[in-house]
């Protein structure tokens, strides 16, 4: 249910602000090896930043990338260095497959030589995914339409390595659409480090039901769509690990125990050595986890590490940012570093190779956030986490051995949301900083002082001085029930005390996001056309339990089991004291949201409607037993064994209580949120004489962004809806 960007992104209107928020990483930044310089794309160049000094110089100028009977350069959309240094892949005419464009050309350029040649050039255009160069740099291996290929970067000759010869169920090396979605699982495929072998998955979805859109747009006779997604109560598909050889492209399979019909397996990669893997296998209920070794010559696997949760355990992509590749081995391969929140916090441990000794490495009530860099030559791991104040992020270092306490970073008069990315050596760091008030700031730094290298800026006085005008108020607000929750609020322009003004309440309300974060942008309602400051209206939104705020495992968890219905009854709640604030008109309480923040709005609209009169509910789910097995088993357990939870966390179930003003939109071509939920909504409230408007964009996805006009109408929809139904300005 992830708007735009897939579940973990709330809104694309609430995120723009992150495109401007790491202007490095927009350009293709990456350190060198050792840490001491940078490259980036620079007007179609690949350029170098020697550091301290931040001296440049072109490295690869654009002409070196103008293939041979063409007169105009490849747009670099992406690029890797071979290990040795002597080559570059680049990646250019991408595509969107789902929520990423991750399918497009590729061509490798010798830098002594000068030789430009494209990869995979019999295959169709725009077809070739996650390719690499070997770590030999003697060749490069990549996915077309669901197989693996190998291509020798002197003879040029092309190999076929899958033999299970792969199809549109039958998928080789990437992933199906629900792994991808939920797991933030699509490169399925490891380089051995002596470049002789190839790891990969196989996700065989001949048993998943195809999901039929309808296209009716796209020519006279409409047609459909079909996407493999196994609805909630499905078995997953069966997974396959195997390690294909290069020479003879054979295919050895892993012994890996279980029912692979009834569990996930997220995560692989090869263990320190060109010998082993190592794997993560969840159970079906996502509820355990299972470490094993597999032995690549015999097949053969043991368990290592096992864990348990009540609730659910995530996967490294939850607080990795999504990224779920790599597995981070010390102590020169006999131990690797592992996330938990087995004591009740998310915390840091250094797990012993066979599993059977672990290190606290973060200690203390407080969850850490991301890994941003594991430097064992120093000894340090540093991380991200905000012990005080969970809307708002910052760096610490910890000693890898577990003895010391964790140490913050970031500078003390800079309040907010601080991102880092962290050269190899531990000296320097690309740095970005903002908060409610603050525009982002992107920085070059000596990380050891935290003083940048490219600006002359004093952050904190830039801090200081913007706090002056700041026009988002954070709050915390305690329940009758107890539960304490954090908000943000914006009041009217030129507000008076003594009036009472109408609020509008922007929710989610699930455990995919956070709404209530001191990040530049997060706060206010981008979608309205027009400042609603201006026009007299209160903006506010609320964490409940069940988001995925740093408080801890409790926190995060509680709602198991109790979407639609614990998150409801918090906001509803919290709403329920707000609206006794002497400046709050009861009677002008409008909520919105998208996706699972639309799902939330119509539960509120529908079980409590003496607090809401009008909302504006966007690609919502309606139905929990309409979703995707993956991300609905993980927070609501099995159909099967508790059906009831799901009929009693849905919209629909509650659709015939409406009393105020709806606004549905959905977009007819969404392939995250079915079209079905508005279409069972609408029969509820159909059955039950309820008055509402509703707005169908065809052939739009989930974020119903698509063709020339859209975003620009629904924005003008929500404005006038919510400007006739909750008018603004005190009374």
């Amino acid at each position: 249910m992830k708007p735009w960007m897939g579940r973990k992104s709330l809104i694309i209107f609430l995120m723009i602000f992150l495109l401007a928020f790491n202007s490095y990483a927009q350009q293709g930044f990456r350190w060198s090896p050792d840490g001491n310089s940078y490259t980036r794309v620079e007007n179609g160049e690949i350029v170098h930043y020697q550091l301290p000094d931040n001296t440049k110089t072109i490295l690869i100028p654009k002409d070196k990338f103008v293939p041979a009977g063409q007169s105009n350069a490849l747009q670099v959309r992406n690029y890797f260095f071979s290990d040795d240094d002597s080559k570059v892949l680049i990646y250019t005419n991408s595509k969107k497959v789902w929520r990423q464009d991750t399918r497009g050309d590729y061509w490798v350029l010798t830098i002594k030589s000068n030789q430009l040649i494209q990869i995979g050039k019999t295959r169709p255009v725009s077809s070739l995914m996650f390719a690499k160069i070997s770590p030999d740099g003697n060749k490069v291996a990549y996915v077309s339409e669901h197989n693996i290929y190998l291509e020798d970067l002197t003879s040029h000759e092309i190999k076929l390595l899958t033999s299970t010869n792969g199809t549109k169920k039958l998928i080789n090396g990437t992933f199906d659409w629900v792994y991808e979605e939920e797991f933030d699982c699509r490169d399925g495929f490891r380089w051995s480090p002596d470049s002789k072998a190839i790891a990969y998955w196989q996700i065989d979805a001949n048993q998943i039901r195809d999901y039929l859109m309808l296209n009716t747009t796209d020519s006279i006779y409409p047609f459909t769509v079909p996407v493999e997604y196994p609805k909630v109560g499905e078995a997953p598909s069966p997974y396959k690990i195997g390690v294909v050889s290069i020479n003879n492209a054979i295919t050895k399979w892993m012994d890996i125990p279980g029912d692979h019909h009834q569990s996930y397996l997220p995560r692989m990669e090869w263990a320190g050595n060109s010998t082993e893997l190592i794997i993560q296998q969840l159970n079906r209920k996502q509820n355990e986890s299972r470490l094993l070794i597999c032995e690549v010559s015999s097949g053969n696997s043991k368990e290592i590490f096992k864990e348990n949760d009540e609730a659910f355990i995530d996967v490294k992509g939850s607080w990795q940012d999504g990224d779920i590749t790599g597995w981070d081995w010390t102590n020169k391969n006999k131990d690797f570093i592992w996330v938990s929140e087995k004591d009740g916090w998310r915390h840091i441990y250094r797990i012993s190779r066979d599993g059977k000794k672990e290190t606290t490495i973060t200690k203390g009530e407080y969850d850490i956030m991301k890994i941003c860099l594991i430097d064992e030559k120093a000894g340090n791991i540093y991380f991200m986490a905000s012990p005080e104040n969970a809307t708002q992020k910052y760096l610490y270092r910890v000693n890898i051995d577990g003895a010391s306490k964790a140490e913050r970073l970031s500078p003390l008069d800079q309040p907010g949301t601080h991102s880092y990315t962290i050269s190899p050596n531990g000296l320097y760091a690309q740095h970005s900083f903002s908060n409610s008030y603050t525009s982002p700031v992107s920085e070059l730094i000596n990380l050891h002082k935290h003083t940048s290298l490219t600006s002359s800026d004093n952050i904190g006085e830039k801090v200081a001085n913007a706090k002056k005008n700041s026009k988002v108020q954070f709050f915390k607000i305690t329940s009758e029930e107890g539960v304490e929750m954090d908000g943000w609020m914006i009041k009217p322009a030129n507000f008076d005390s003594t009036k009472k003004y109408p609020v509008v309440f922007l929710v989610y309300g699930e455990p995919a996001s956070q709404t209530v974060t001191d990040a530049y942008g997060r706060a206010g309602t981008r979608l309205f056309a027009g400042d609603m400051a201006e026009e007299g209206y209160i903006q506010i939104s609320i964490d409940n339990r069940g988001t995925p705020g740093p408080k801890g495992r409790a926190w995060r968890k509680s709602i198991y089991r109790q979407i639609g219905r614990i998150n409801i009854r918090d906001q509803a709640l919290a709403c329920r004291k707000i609206i006794t604030w002497p400046f709050v008109d009861p009677k002008r309480i409008a909520v919105w949201g998208w996706s699972g923040g639309g799902s939330t709005t119509l539960n509120l609209l529908f079980q409590y409607p003496d607090l809401y009169q009008t909302g504006v509910a966007i690609a919502a789910v309606g139905n929990q037993l309409s979703y995707d097995n993956i991300y609905q088993e993980r927070y609501m357990g099995l159909p099967q064994e508790n059906r009831q939870d799901f009929i009693l966390g849905s919209p629909v179930t509650y659709a015939k209580n409406l009393k105020g003003n709806l606004l549905y939109m959905h977009g007819t071509g969404d392939d995250n949120v079915h079209y079905q939920n508005a279409e069972l909504l609408i029969n509820e409230l159909v059955k039950n004489n309820k008055i509402f408007s509703m707005m169908s964009y065809p052939n739009r996805t989930h974020s119903i962004s698509e063709g020339e006009g859209t975003s620009r109408h629904v924005s003008a929809m929500f404005t006038d809806f919510i400007r006739k139904n909750c008018p603004g300005g005190g009374r």
